[in-house]
């Protein structure tokens, strides 16, 4: 665990360059001793307060939200459609509110146990391809938004490896289901791994 990113990774104050710079790391949980984990092939960068498509437009500071106002290096989970739980990374400093969501990883470690969380049989795309999916494979639930990405006892984490990507390599679009964010919903702030086969399909 000596690898893990640290502050000053996610402090940084531009997440669109965070959201490319998580690509080829790894997110790791560890629930009951259990390590799952998946190299990160896709995300989606937020940032309040000008973006639209944020839950914190216009500084929107609400029971959910505010924890997108803590300093970078924590995690921001919520509810979509009440069924799918999406894990997303705080990012920049204090009352900024920036994140990242994490839209789709390769899986690494116990892929046994993420098939069995998923009610897979078998391995393929749909295991962990889009953001709920992920946090399901991985064990991620809305009870840990808040959770620290940086302490060493926390039982989520990124860590770094030798895998980077130049911008050749990294496909950027448009973001998801984010029509109603206006002229926001145009910026290309989505960014995917070029023929990975696990980032989610292309809407």
């Amino acid at each position: 665990m000596n690898n893990r990113l640290d502050a000053t990774f996610y402090t940084r104050t531009d997440v669109v360059q965070v959201a490319k710079d998580l690509l080829g790391k790894t997110l790791v949980t560890t629930f009951d001793g259990i390590r799952t984990s998946g190299m990160i092939v896709e995300t989606e960068a937020y940032r309040a307060p000008d973006d639209k498509a944020c839950h914190a437009y216009s500084n929107k500071r609400t029971k959910r939200t505010e924890v997108m106002f803590h300093e970078g290096g924590c995690a921001y989970v919520y509810l979509c459609y009440g069924i799918h739980h999406l894990f997303n990374v705080v990012t920049g400093t204090e009352d900024m509110a920036q994140a990242v969501l994490i839209r789709a990883i390769q899986p690494v470690d116990g892929i046994d146990t993420m098939l069995a969380r998923r009610k897979m049989t078998k391995i393929a795309t749909r295991l962990s391809a889009g953001p709920g999916t992920l946090s399901q494979a991985l064990g991620i639930q809305t009870q840990h938004t808040g959770l620290s990405l940086i302490d060493k006892n926390s039982p989520i984490w990124i860590e770094n490896t030798e895998q980077t990507y130049t911008e050749k390599q990294i496909i950027a679009s448009p973001r998801v289901g984010v029509a109603y964010a206006e002229e926001c919903a145009l910026w290309n702030w989505r960014f995917r791994v070029k023929d990975n086969q696990w980032t989610s399909k292309a809407k």
